[in-house]
Order: structure tokens, then sequence, then C-alpha cells
């Protein structure tokens, strides 16, 4: 099932001046989204969306715009909504928008994990796949 979600900020929570849209410099009350094509669980009341952050000590010189460690955030989800298109044909299944509050907390940070291209990194597109390994044989080891 594709999945849309949407984590957005409620109404008078704190920050909302430094929340803003990078091509316009326009207010967003979106916190981040995701997309989500697995048949898991939708995110509930309690659920904290992942935190990405960059360690300047611990970049890797062939990713170093990339984010090194990630955590909980601060952002808790107090309401989830769900919509679904009368006639499904379009590209999501099922959108979903999570409403949050600002909730800090002191979560520990973890290390990002290595990064593994599969044929499920492309849907199952096993053309896609190819076409990526032939492109990047010479930096990716093939098991």
């Amino acid at each position: 099932m594709r999945k849309w979600i949407i984590f957005r900020a409620e109404k008078h929570q704190p920050g909302a001046v430094d929340r803003k849209y990078a091509h316009t410099g326009s207010l967003t009350k979106n916190l981040a989204e995701h997309y989500d094509c697995s048949d898991s669980a939708l995110p509930e009341p309690g659920y904290r969306p992942p935190a990405f952050i960059r360690v300047q000590q611990f970049v890797d010189a062939q990713y170093p715009a990339s984010t090194t460690h990630f955590r909980k955030s601060d952002w808790e989800v107090t309401r989830v909504e769900t919509y679904t298109p009368d006639v499904p044909m379009g590209e999501f299944d099922m959108i979903v928008i999570c409403m949050c509050k600002y909730s800090p907390i002191n979560a520990p940070l973890h290390p990002m994990p290595e990064r593994h291209v599969s044929l499920d990194s492309f849907g199952g597109d096993g053309q896609a796949y190819e076409q990526w390994l032939e492109r990047n044989r010479d930096v990716v080891q093939v098991e």
C-alpha cells in the first residue's frame, strides 16, 4: 500500500517562524513527510517521527551533506487523519496526516545504518534496479 505520511504541527506550537519551505521561504506547519510502500501500521498518538542530525566529526567524505545520526524527535503525534481516494487510480492509496505537539525529550543519538540498495529499493522494479547497478558498478559492491 502506497502511503504519503505528513507530520504537521498543531496550532500555536513553538518554532513556527523557523519552519519554512526551502524554495520559497514561506512558512509551513509541515514538520516532515514520509513515503511508505510497506504494509506497516500507521503512526498512532504518542509516536515520535525520527529527527535526522549531521554530526560533523562523523561525516563521510563520500557523502559530505548526508546525515550521520538519528533520534526520536521532540514532536509527538496527537491525532491521525487518513484519506483514501474514491477511485484508487492515483499515485497513493492513502494520505495520512499526523498532527503533532512539541514535547521535548532527551532521546539518545543513534548512528545511521549503512546504506543498502536492493530490489526493494526500487519497489520490485527489476529493470530499474539493474539499470542502477550498471550505472554504479564502480562504486557499489554487489554480492
